[in-house]
């Protein structure tokens, strides 16, 4: 496992005009993100969270320290963390984006590929960001079992069997 901590919101601004923010949750039951509270922004401030209702990409909610729409504006962008040890153990074949990025990606040959960048979700399944050594160029490869048969965290490796025509010749 890599951090010790794991992104599971982001703020994106002000809701209204008394201190609201709109609430991006990360987590699998995106009202499950209150279980965290308080939460941690990168640069050490902590904040409760009250859920409101839920509105276009996300939740109002109040944060604790908030009280105008100046001080929501200024949040825009945070990302909230959480520690790892606060989020409940996974069951098999299921990974917190966090601990995929930056792994090693290989295909069923042992042929590096190159690391994953991202994690994407484009509504239907996840996808990996996969950027190829060299830089500059990447690949989306589904998150599938069939394309992605093996993950395996302790040894920092992801192993892809791609659908023909992903990778570059």
């Amino acid at each position: 496992m890599k951090s010790e901590t794991i992104c599971v919101g982001a703020i994106a601004g002000a809701f209204g005009v008394t201190g609201e923010v709109r609430l991006k949750s990360f987590t699998a039951d995106p009202g499950a993100i209150v279980d965290y509270s308080p939460l941690t922004a990168a640069d050490g401030r902590t904040f409760d969270i009250e859920l409101g209702r839920p509105v276009k990409g996300g939740f109002a909610a109040r944060l604790s320290g908030v009280a105008s729409k100046e001080d929501a504006d200024a949040l825009r962008g945070t990302e909230l963390f959480t520690d790892r040890a606060n989020l409940p153990s996974l069951p098999d074949d299921e990974y917190y984006h966090a601990d995929l990025m930056g792994l090693e990606v290989v295909d069923t040959g042992g042929v590096i590929i190159g690391r994953v960048k991202a994690v994407l979700n484009n509504g239907a399944d996840d996808l990996l960001e996969v950027d190829l050594p060299g830089g500059g160029q990447s690949v989306l490869v589904p998150f599938t079992r069939a394309a992605v048969p093996t993950v395996d965290l302790s040894a920092g490796r992801i192993v892809v069997d791609p659908p023909e025509g992903i990778l570059p010749d």
